[in-house]
């Protein structure tokens, strides 16, 4: 019976964040400006970081990749939603162009995780072991594990999205603005509840292994800040760690939120929490190193005086 049902799906209708005509208008002016913002923001910290010698650094080499990973995270699923948001009629993409931008999106989500764990076990030897930083984070290790997570998640998002193709035959309409694997398995045929199981044991190791890891060095580097005894001492090394610091809660809260929750229970809901890590964090992460780290402040300013 569940045979019979199967449909051949060629093409999948995105319903969207609204079907309000003047709803989709101010939603377009304005993901515009915060994608544009995304844009300017990342490459201007990327040209910052290369253009400064000083800023060759482990620590800004990883934050060059986030920068660059934010790039591409956002350019993978906005300029579409963008253009749905125009159209007069539903979102419309292809069944190649769904899955594509599904695993684009899932390898790019990722990786950045995990990049987030090794910039925080970065400042973690930079904090309680200076003497021994350039040793323990040389450039050859450094690249080496840029590799690694990159070549890694890229393993692990192709594994996971031919593991869950199956076929489709509850409709071809997502509940998303974007071929989100959550709204997508909806569609699947039969019982789902094995890969709602596969996506808990994946972000398992993506999502709470590399969180807990981030919990634990920035319980040592909050111990070893206290016993500093130099003022600014400490406030410099807060004030390194607490952009950081606050990029991390922003993309895990709501990628945990996601991921970790109830797949039941997906509803309107989950597609605003999507909004909050696919656009708004993007943006917000140039933002908050520029507004919080006093050298990529000086660095963004000699570009300007240029």
């Amino acid at each position: 019976m569940e045979n019979e049902n199967q449909t051949v799906i060629k093409e999948f209708i995105l319903i969207g964040l609204s079907q309000d005509r003047r709803t989709r208008i101010l939603l377009f002016v304005l993901f515009s400006f915060m994608y544009l913002l995304t844009i300017f923001g990342n490459i201007l910290l990327i040209c910052a970081v290369v253009a400064n010698s000083r800023m060759h650094t482990p620590m800004y080499y990883f934050l060059c990749q986030l920068s660059f990973l934010d790039l591409f995270y956002s350019t993978s699923t906005v300029p579409k939603m963008l253009l749905d948001l125009l159209s007069s009629e539903r979102g419309r993409i292809s069944y190649i162009g769904c899955i594509s931008q599904m695993n684009i999106s899932l390898f790019l989500g990722q990786t950045e995780c995990i990049l987030l764990a090794v910039m925080a076990y970065d400042r973690f030897v930079a904090i309680c072991f200076p003497l021994r930083y350039m040793v323990i984070m040389s450039w050859r290790i450094c690249k080496t594990m840029s590799v690694i997570v990159w070549l890694g998640n890229f393993a692990c998002a192709i594994l996971t999205t031919v593991s869950s193709l199956r076929p489709f035959c509850k409709g071809n309409q997502i509940d998303h603005f974007v071929c989100e694997m959550i709204a997508l398995m909806k569609l699947v045929c039969g019982d789902i509840s094995v890969d709602e199981a596969k996506i808990i044991f994946i972000s398992f190791f993506t999502l709470l292994v590399p969180f807990g890891l981030i919990v634990v060095s920035y319980m040592c580097i909050i111990a070893s800040i206290l016993k500093i005894h130099s003022v600014d001492g400490r406030t410099k090394a807060f004030s390194t760690c607490g952009s950081h610091l606050t990029v991390v809660l922003i993309f895990y809260g709501t990628s945990m939120s996601l991921y970790l929750g109830p797949k039941k229970n997906f509803s309107t809901k989950n597609k605003y929490v999507s909004v909050l890590y696919g656009v708004v964090t993007p943006m917000l992460n140039p933002l908050i190193y520029s507004l919080r780290n006093h050298e990529v402040k000086v660095a963004v300013q000699k570009i300007f005086n240029m």
